[in-house]
This record gives structure tokens, C-alpha cells and sequence, in this order.
């Protein structure tokens, strides 16, 4: 079975590529994080939505014009990272690019799945380039089922991402609900907050300090939550100071991503709008 959908976006081709291979454009229409290699035989991972990642190599790149990669999850829907390919086919026009998306190698279920989901975000796509506001948040991020320890510290990174997007350079000077902290010094603290854990976990943290904030922040908690994502949350880690039953270090990385998210929203005057559902599961995991 194969999907195949044809779009038009009112952007050049290369602004089309970017859109769809680069992580900071990804996070707009399609994932809540993404690891992108982009290259032969380079890995990719994306968060689609908390507790789903998809995964697969770059079979094909002609920039501007043409991307082929497999495509599968790490966990659900009986379809393995590789198990099938997705083929995207750029061609300029008079109004800006036709964007034709084919998945090929699904089974009945799968393509009626992946039908769904991949018309869920075509159409966010098209949001993206023709709204002024972008696509907005997702719907399909907000609330986690089932939700878990990791899976609520991804819903609580868009949540973060999202008000990181909107933080300005004459923000950064603000104060914020944490009293020793203005805002470009509690971002420092959330830095070094997600390194410490991210190397206990073994992962290879790069800083880009100089990025901006959504930006640096979106790399090392991709990270550090995928380095979670391999490990669970069995046994202890050694954090340095002391070891800690990783089930605390996970309610710790929660409360990082969703208090903070709060204290910039505070001290910039933006609303939050979360679930419930997370809300509570992250509150739970402080009360713990």
C-alpha cells in the first residue's frame, strides 16, 4: 500500500527543503524534536509526538529537489525503523513549489495510519507558509496516552519550545518567578541543568551556546531524552554528586522542562495553554 499526496507551498524550493530536513523548521509543522543527519546513510530521529519516534537513514538528497529515507517507529504500529520509504519530490512553479509526498512499503492498517497522520501535518505544512502566525502548536502534542515519565518530559519540551521561540534578546534582562534568576540566567541554569543529566546518561552533549535560545535548548534536551529514551527508567545513575534512582532524575528533567517553561512564560507575559494531563503527571512526579 503507498500514501501519496501532492501540496503546494507559496515558497521557493529551497525554502521547501529547509522546511522538511532541518530541525528548527521541523519543530514548527512536524515534530516536537528531531535529530537530523543529513547525508547518505545518515540517521535520522524525530519526535512526532510524545512517546512516538520515528526513525530511518537518507537514502537519496538532491537539495532543493528531491529527499528519499526509510521510515519506521521504535516502538508501535509493526513497523520497524527501515521497514518502509518515504520519497519527497520538489518542483518549482509560477506560485512557489509543489511538494509531493509517496510513502511506499505499508501494509492495509498502516497506510490508513500513516494516511491520517501524514495529512494531519501536510496540512499543518500549508499553515506554516500561509498563515502569519505559522502552524501553530499541535493538538496531537498536548496530552500523552499513555503517559509516562518520558513521555510527559517530551510534551513538556514543546511546551518549553514554545515559549522559547517567542523569547526576544531585550527578554533576557527580565526577572523571572525564580528570584536569583533573570531570564538569560535561568536559560544558562536549564543548560546546565540538561548537560549534567544528559552526560550521567552517556550522551555526547554539544552546547551551542551562541544559538538561539529555542534553539540551543531544543538540542541538548533532544539529547538528553533520547540518551533517556534508550536507557528507561530501571535502576539508579550516578549523577555525580550522588547516585539517584533514575525514576527521581527523570522527575527532575520533567520539572526542569515544565516549571521553567512557566517562569519564562511569567516573565515575558505569555499564557500557557497545557494539558491537564500533563499538568497533573508532572505534578505527581514533584510530589514524589
Amino acid at each position: 500500500m503507498t500514501f501519496d499526496r501532492t501540496i503546494h507551498l507559496p515558497v521557493g524550493a529551497d525554502e521547501a527543503f529547509a522546511l522538511i530536513t532541518e530541525p528548527e523548521r521541523l519543530r514548527r509543522w512536524q515534530t516536537v524534536a528531531a535529530r537530523v543527519d543529513l547525508r547518505i546513510g545518515g540517521e535520522y530521529r524525530w519526535t512526532v509526538t510524545p512517546g512516538h519516534h520515528a526513525a530511518g537513514t537518507f537514502q537519496e538528497i538532491e537539495p532543493s529537489k528531491r529527499i528519499v529515507f526509510t521510515w519506521g517507529w521504535e516502538s508501535g504500529m509493526d513497523l520497524a525503523p527501515g521497514a518502509s520509504t518515504v520519497s519527497i519530490t520538489l518542483e518549482p512553479d509560477a506560485d512557489g513549489t509543489t511538494l509531493r509526498l509517496v510513502h511506499d512499503g505499508l501494509n492495509v492498517e498502516q497506510a490508513a495510519a500513516h494516511a491520517e497522520g501524514w495529512n494531519h501535518y501536510l496540512d499543518r505544512l500549508i499553515a506554516e507558509t500561509t498563515s502569519p502566525a505559522g502552524a501553530g502548536p499541535d493538538d496531537w502534542s498536548a496530552a500523552p496516552d499513555p503517559i509516562d515519565h518520558i513521555s510527559s518530559a517530551e510534551a513538556s519540551l514543546a511546551v518549553l519550545l514554545g515559549v522559547l521561540r517567542r523569547l526576544t534578546e531585550e527578554d533576557r534582562e527580565k526577572a523571572t518567578p525564580c528570584e536569583d534568576f533573570t531570564a538569560n540566567e535561568l536559560l544558562e541554569h536549564l543548560a546546565r541543568s540538561l548537560k549534567q543529566i544528559g552526560s550521567a546518561l552517556g550522551a555526547d552533549m554539544i552546547d551551542d551556546a551562541g544559538a538561539d535560545a529555542e534553539v540551543r535548548i531544543a538540542g541538548l534536551a533532544q539529547t538528553t531524552l533520547e540518551a533517556f529514551s534508550r536507557r528507561g527508567i530501571e535502576g539508579t545513575i550516578d549523577m555525580g554528586f550522588a547516585p539517584l534512582p533514575a525514576t527521581v532524575v527523570a522527575g527532575i528533567l520533567n520539572l526542569e522542562l515544565f516549571v521553567h517553561a512557566w517562569d519564562f512564560a511569567k516573565a515575558t507575559g505569555q499564557k500557557l495553554d497545557v494539558s491537564e494531563i500533563v499538568t497533573n503527571h508532572v505534578e505527581a512526579l514533584a510530589r514524589m
